[in-house]
């Protein structure tokens, strides 16, 4: 698959510039939630769509661990500040949707905070999506066995291992679990304007093209093409670069 995923991402990569470069002119704000198990690709797919983009025009949002103050805010409170201003595109590498599988499943909160959160996701959703917020919601699905040899591969790679904490490490016993919270969260906060979206990532490139492409379909931008640029003559011979003698290089050791 490795030229024709190449090929088809370089081209889905020109899109999503035409779709940064649409949100920035007409001042459009779009959320992308990226949930699913540890090691289903959420990082992958989040780095293939920004890493062509102009990174003024999009924000990461991945929230770690609540603070003790945070935990004794409104649930929502500390989602709301990483929310998009005008023309900006934000993604949330998992979002308030902790409350709905992870926290439930290893018992960091009560069955009445997870039943309430449940409850107050649609109206939250709706005020956001009221303001004119584009929402596009996806669950990247990964079967035990595929997700089993993403584990091994971490855990035998030192520059991947720093993935593998100890509430992954942890969760892996839950995998059942985490399925049947999963099916509630999409059966109690799934409405029309912000409906959920599955995506099959047992092959991660196989998912990212298909995530990318749907996701390109949910937003009605203009596809123009992007304009070529003339770069005028300079004037003289070009430069070498010259800094003051003061300056301390790095040793070429390449």
């Amino acid at each position: 698959m490795g030229n024709h995923y190449d090929k088809a991402m370089e081209e889905l990569q020109l899109e999503l510039i035409r779709l940064q470069r649409w949100l920035r002119g007409s001042g459009n704000r779009l959320v992308v939630l990226f949930e699913g198990r540890d090691a289903a690709g959420k990082g992958g797919v989040i780095k293939r769509i920004t890493e062509s983009m102009d990174t003024r025009g999009f924000r990461i949002a991945a929230l770690g661990k609540p603070s003790e103050s945070e935990t004794s805010q409104w649930y929502f409170q500390r989602y709301v500040p990483h929310l998009p201003s005008a023309g900006e595109f934000v993604l949330f590498d998992r979002s308030w949707y902790n409350r709905a599988v992870v926290e439930p499943a290893m018992g960091f909160c009560s069955e009445a905070e997870h039943d309430a959160f449940l409850d107050a996701v649609p109206s939250f959703e709706k005020m956001l999506t009221d303001d004119g917020i584009i929402l596009i919601k996806y669950w990247l699905a990964v079967d035990q066995v595929e997700q089993e040899k993403r584990f091994s591969e971490r855990a035998d790679d030192p520059l991947k291992r720093w993935k593998l904490s100890p509430v992954d490490l942890a969760a892996r016993q839950k995998y059942a679990e985490m399925g049947r919270l999963r099916d509630v969260m999409i059966e109690r906060t799934q409405t029309p304007t912000a409906p959920w979206f599955v995506v099959d990532f047992n092959s991660q490139k196989r998912g990212r093209v298909n995530l990318i492409r749907h996701l390109l379909q949910q937003v009605p931008f203009d596809d123009q093409p992007v304009a070529k640029v003339s770069l005028p003559r300079l004037k003289g011979k070009p430069k070498r670069e010259h800094v003051t003698d003061k300056a301390l290089w790095v040793a070429d050791t390449y």
